[in-house]
């Protein structure tokens, strides 16, 4: 082949090369972690500053977005406001904290954008606050298989509703042994889902079984509100090592 012609077959393989590296996916930015936090109270927010810290888009949502302004605004621009529709289409996974009897007109009116949906449930149930039915409801059926019937179609798993807000905000990112996080679920990628938001918080998981087994760390059980070591948790929840 004459010199002149091996140069440019040289120059359009090299450019070639190129072009495909470019192409790569691998070369591409890398897609940033996103969260849909609905409800604004002391759960939830204690949580989504935990993971805009760590680099999470959040998108804080209640019925009233404008109040959420000064918030979202201390966290800076990984922060965002918006609606309980917002936050259902805005990532993969939305992390439930609203007062318990906003469960069963919640799975009403996001029935189709719940679909599918993994739905980290942080809620509790307290007579006083939802009311003693259905008070009474969870504590015989167990909260895990309650939210589900409230939640048809989600993928839910159950974590970051073991203990009172404070004890979160007190042992964030502590030094080893951190403190553990029950999870119980039925699907395999919301409970996957939740050991990383556990991990990226500052946490250590535990998966105690399936939503039936969320009852052992419910309100009122023995396995509210500790602050253990993972091993610890496990021994006092009946998890093998």
């Amino acid at each position: 082949m004459p010199f002149d012609a091996l140069r440019i077959v040289s120059r359009v393989a090299a450019l070639a090369a190129l072009a495909a590296v470019a192409a790569t996916p691998a070369m591409a930015e890398p897609t940033p972690k996103k969260i849909g936090i609905v409800g604004g109270g002391k759960i939830g927010s204690t949580f989504g500053t935990l993971w805009v810290k760590a680099g999470y888009e959040v998108l804080f949502a209640s019925r009233h977005p404008e109040d959420l302004k000064p918030l979202v605004e201390s966290l800076g621009p990984k922060a965002h406001a918006g609606t309980p529709a917002e936050a259902l289409a805005y990532a993969d996974a939305v992390f439930l904290a609203v007062p318990y009897k906003a469960y069963p007109e919640f799975g009403k009116q996001n029935a189709a954008a719940l679909k599918g949906k993994i739905v980290i449930d942080a809620g509790n149930a307290t007579a006083a606050r939802d009311g003693a039915e259905l008070r009474d409801e969870v504590d015989k059926n167990g909260i895990g298989v309650t939210s589900q019937k409230y939640l048809p179609g989600a993928r839910i798993a159950r974590a970051f509703n073991a203990a009172n807000f404070k004890v979160f905000e007190k042992n964030a990112g502590r030094p080893e042994p951190r403190m553990a996080i029950p999870i119980a679920g039925d699907d395999p990628k919301a409970i996957e889902t939740a050991r990383t938001l556990v991990t990226d918080a500052g946490f250590d998981s535990v998966v105690v079984g399936d939503l039936g087994a969320a009852k052992k760390f419910q309100m009122g059980q023995p396995g509210f509100g500790l602050e253990l070591s993972a091993p610890e948790l496990k021994e006092k929840l009946g998890v093998k090592p």
